[in-house]
């Protein structure tokens, strides 16, 4: 048994080098065509670069995982992967679109949906059941094809909207990656534990230029949160139906929950964001800048430390969603949302008593200008 786990780790290991090396080695080719096709990010009001960035970065994702995947396919049957690999193939492809033409919301709306039903009803991937929640366990066929498709949109979405300064979006990836993997590949699940190693190794590949590329600095744009939303998504919809299935030590009671405090960061921001735009009567799909990381950036934070202040929280929620999962779905939802709440407000509050501050010295100025 031992040996067999060490083969397995051996090639999954192999698996993130060579999902690593391809992303890596295509970054440089795809910014220049960037900048030569003049495909290059402008800059504006709602952006936080300062400069023409080569974006695509997604396809270096896309590339890294796809190869990795197809050069070592995983190891027993996984029947599912021409299914997963056709939804992140369609969100590659209307990800590309949106960033080289833009495309109309409703659009990649609805590629969303069809991916997710892809993954529903041909691979069979879908939540079952909410594992007790409110009273609630199994789910009918329908029940479970509309709450899937939801679970799919929203954390497709909410990847897309954390993409906003450099390492970030990656960074939590990477993050959501490698716990889902490092689950599956414990409690025995080596076949998504193999996809969890190619998505962290491409991601690992992009994230160097991303956030400490000068010369072939390049965003992940659409074509890759798209990508990475969707992979996400369907890795927390496994882990939540396999622990209906096993027993024992790497049984998780409360996976609802923990998965939910595993894609924290993504998941709150944007749950948070929409309620604040509600409230002010605006679309919650209006771009603003009400994001923690803007608020980070905003206290003066550089890029690269904003990012690894979020990353190291989400560890955080990791680890304390996996050493409470005991407690049960509510009460760890409720620990998980507090928490949330509390240190997301941190930010906001230093900046409004900064601001405060600021207002009064200009009328105290402004009161010594006229003596």
């Amino acid at each position: 048994m031992k040996v067999f786990f060490i083969t397995h780790f051996v090639t999954l290991l192999i698996n993130f080098i060579t999902a690593f090396v391809i992303s890596f080695l295509s970054v440089k080719p795809i910014v220049e065509m960037t900048h030569a096709k003049g495909l290059a990010a402008l800059p504006n009001d709602r952006t936080s670069h300062n400069k023409p960035t080569a974006t695509l970065g997604g396809i270096a994702i896309f590339g890294g995982f796809i190869f990795a995947s197809l050069l070592f396919p995983p190891f027993g049957s996984l029947m599912e992967m021409r299914y997963i690999v056709a939804g992140v193939l369609l969100m590659f492809f209307i990800g590309m679109k949106d960033d080289i033409f833009v495309i109309a919301p409703l659009s990649k709306l609805g590629a969303q949906i069809v991916a997710a039903i892809i993954i529903v009803d041909f691979a069979n991937i879908r939540l079952t059941s909410l594992h007790g929640f409110l009273g609630v366990t199994d789910l009918n066929y329908h029940c479970s094809l509309y709450l899937t498709i939801f679970v799919v949109v929203v954390i497709v979405n909410a990847f897309n909207l954390i993409d906003g300064i450099d390492g970030l979006a990656a960074g939590i990836g990477i993050v959501c990656s490698a716990t889902f993997g490092v689950w599956f590949y414990l409690s025995g699940q080596f076949e998504f534990a193999f996809l969890t190693a190619a998505l962290a190794g491409s991601l690992g590949g992009f994230l160097w230029f991303n956030l400490f590329g000068k010369k072939n600095k390049i965003f992940m744009g659409d074509t890759g949160s798209l990508v990475l939303g969707f992979l996400i998504a369907v890795f927390a919809i496994q882990f939540n139906q396999s622990n209906l299935e096993i027993s024992g030590y790497y049984h998780i009671t409360a996976s609802p929950a923990v998965s939910f405090a595993i894609l924290i960061i993504p998941l709150y921001d944007t749950i948070r964001v929409f309620i604040i735009r509600i409230s002010r009567k605006q679309s919650p799909f209006k771009a603003d800048k009400t994001h923690v990381h803007h608020k980070l950036l905003e206290l003066g934070y550089s890029h690269a430390k904003a990012t690894l202040i979020l990353v190291l929280a989400n560890i955080f929620f990791v680890i304390l969603a996996f050493l409470l999962h005991g407690l049960g779905i509510i009460i760890l939802m409720l620990i998980v949302l507090s928490l949330s709440t509390f240190f997301s407000a941190i930010p906001f509050l230093v900046l409004r008593k900064r601001y405060k501050k600021l207002s009064i010295l200009e009328n105290e100025n402004k009161k010594k200008s006229k003596v």
